[in-house]
């Protein structure tokens, strides 16, 4: 029961580093990548759907993001998509290219964005600690049942404080990273 409850635990604080990976990816440096368009959607014959799906999202050079539809008529459609997206970014048509300049930040909005990075991981690790909390209310509802010793309740808690330890790590690892790319120039 105690090897159960620690996977699935461990699995779970894993999936919130996960959604905090993906959470930061989305916020933008000064540098462009191809997964910065990767949440923003384009109607696509009635329904919406995620840009890479409909075009091919290429690097021009460091600073420009190149999209390409597949399709003619979703060249005016997808420059909409991306205009209209919570990005900030003025793509401008070259035929059937859409090129995408990523715009320098500036001291402010970098600090901004930083402040931004830190709410994202500071819900991570809220997340990280709600699941140490519901395994340890797991163990201590086993004990109440007797389907586990008080001494084995003890030995679980320290593993999951050890996983938590180690998955809050890892969520400052990352913070810490995305906050030195955030000021680099």
């Amino acid at each position: 029961m105690l090897n159960e409850l620690q996977q699935s635990t461990t699995q779970k604080m894993q999936r919130s580093v996960d959604a905090l990976k993906t959470d930061l990816a989305k916020i933008r440096t000064g540098r462009a990548h191809t997964g910065l368009l990767d949440h923003v959607m384009v109607e696509y014959y009635g329904s919406d759907v995620p840009i890479n799906q409909v075009a091919n999202v290429t690097l021009i050079d460091a600073r420009t993001i190149g999209v390409q539809p597949w399709e003619k008529p979703m060249v005016a459609k997808v420059e909409k998509a991306i205009r209209d997206s919570d990005l900030g970014l003025n793509p401008a048509t070259q035929g059937e290219l859409i090129r995408v300049p990523m715009p320098p930040l500036t001291e402010e909005r970098r600090r901004d964005l930083t402040k931004v990075v830190r709410q994202e991981g500071e819900s991570a690790r809220v997340a990280v600690r709600n699941l140490r909390r519901d395994a340890n209310q797991h163990l201590k509802d086993a004990v109440k049942e007797k389907t586990i010793s008080e001494d084995e309740e003890r030995r679980g808690q320290e593993a999951i404080q050890k996983l938590t330890d180690r998955f809050v790590a890892e969520i400052d690892k990352l913070l810490s990273e995305k906050e030195q790319e955030l000021m680099h120039i």
